[in-house]
């Protein structure tokens, strides 16, 4: 089958393409390794208007809801390889299954970044976690640290505060840069610790994770003894491991950010990005940003198609 467009991803920006192509009669598949995103691990979504607080899961399988509304289709699988031959994108995914559209919307979101320190891949999934919805539970009632400054280091340690003992908040700056929001509820939650101006040096442990060092010391010692350690000091796009073969070299920009115009397209006539994916680096990335992208690269693959017609 030949699709109008492929749309490789399904968090907001992936979802919200499918909806928007689905209403303009584009036949559209969606391909992702899980649906939601990394914004189903939000802890708690406070400010998607029109919608009361509730969990990044929850808001997310509404967007699935409403896409499958829609009669979407949807797999699940990793994309290994982007071509263009003749006018035609093929997509291989590592299933070794090829997939042809006249055009392709590349919403493939972030992934975390990392700590790049001894221990943290030793310990990953042994008391190194990059996400506290799905770890979380798993530290009830012990002594946890979060590494970050921002809005998601912020809501992990106010979720881990739920469950934990104590939460260790590390960030290497003499400030936290979340919302302001944010940071009156850790002010006011007496479970956490919050440790600035100090960096994560090395992660230690036997079977599992027992402590970490610290480059400077915390009340007289470098070592702090916890249980679990969660991560979370940013993101990068995802999709560095696709092989893109175009005719034109899809143009990007530092950490593989992809520069698209004002319709999301780029640079690649028939290929068109949105979300988190996409330049410039410093821009607001946010569910509700990366929702109004993935409409407005599904009316600029519209707009494409009815010019090739």
């Amino acid at each position: 089958m030949l699709y109008d467009s492929i749309i490789i991803g399904a968090g907001p920006a992936g979802l919200t393409a499918s909806i928007y192509a689905s209403r303009y009669g584009l036949k559209n598949l969606v391909i992702s390794v899980s649906p939601g995103g990394t914004a189903s691990n939000a802890y708690l979504v406070e400010n998607y208007p029109g919608c009361p607080p509730m969990t990044g899961n929850e808001l997310m399988k509404k967007f699935l809801d409403q896409a499958k509304e829609y009669q979407a289709k949807i797999i699940y699988a990793e994309v290994t390889h982007i071509k263009k031959y003749k006018g035609i994108f093929e997509i291989k995914t590592k299933q070794n299954k090829t997939f042809k559209a006249k055009t392709v919307i590349l919403a493939l979101g972030k992934r975390h970044r990392t700590l790049s320190v001894p221990g943290e891949k030793e310990f990953l999934g042994r008391g190194v976690s990059y996400c506290f919805t799905c770890d979380g539970p798993f530290f009830r009632n012990k002594t946890v640290a979060v590494v970050g400054g921002g809005d998601s280091a912020m809501t992990s340690s106010l979720f881990l505060a739920k469950i934990s003992k104590k939460v260790y908040l590390i960030h290497q700056k003499n400030k936290f840069d979340g919302q302001a929001a944010w940071q009156k509820k850790i002010n006011q939650e007496k479970k956490i610790v919050k440790i600035l101006n100090r960096q994560v040096k090395e992660i230690r442990g036997n079977k599992f994770v027992e402590d970490i060092v610290l480059d400077k010391p915390y009340q007289n010692r470098k070592d702090l003894k916890i249980d679990g350690l969660f991560i979370e000091i940013g993101s990068v796009p995802s999709g560095e491991k696709i092989i893109f073969d175009f005719p034109l070299k899809l143009k990007k920009v530092s950490l593989n950010y992809i520069i698209v115009g004002y319709s999301m397209e780029t640079n690649v006539p028939g290929l068109f990005a949105a979300g988190d994916v996409t330049a410039p680096p410093g821009k607001l990335r946010q569910i509700i940003t990366a929702a109004a992208e993935g409409a407005v690269a599904a009316d600029g693959v519209q707009n494409f198609l009815t010019k090739k017609r």
